[in-house]
């Protein structure tokens, strides 16, 4: 039987995919409570941070943003950019391939992420991209 699950910040599951730099902690999701059609986590980048290009695969993605400024890139060449701060959301579509950056050097990025399906990470190889 499926019941309603309250998950507590101890019970936030470290074991997703990972990225230096970016600390992904499971809330809702199958390792948590069993979850099949939706992912959702707090999501920390650290000052400076900059990830690689990547996507996540067939899933759309939804960010809330907490606190600091979430920079990102997006476009096949990553050609487009702007630039999110606290109470704002994003909305990346599946397949997107996508950076997320910090450009504060001293604060973190805090958001919360939920992704219609699990926590699909692809790093994209870009030779020409801008830096």
């Amino acid at each position: 039987m499926t019941t309603v699950r309250i998950i507590r910040p101890h019970e936030r599951d470290a074991g997703t995919a990972q990225t230096p730099g970016m600390e992904r902690m499971a809330g809702v999701a199958a390792s948590t409570c069993g979850a099949t059609g939706v992912w959702m986590g707090d999501v920390t980048l650290a000052p400076g941070f900059r990830s690689q290009p990547h996507h996540h695969g067939g899933v759309e993605s939804a960010i809330y943003v907490i606190s600091g400024r979430l920079r990102l890139r997006w476009g096949d060449r990553l050609e487009h950019e702007a630039e999110a701060g606290p109470g704002e959301f994003i909305f990346v579509p599946a397949n997107a391939i996508h950076m997320e950056i910090n450009g504060s050097e001293t604060e973190p990025v805090t958001q919360i992420v939920a992704r219609g399906g699990d926590n699909i990470v692809v790093n994209v190889e870009l030779t020409d991209a801008p830096a």
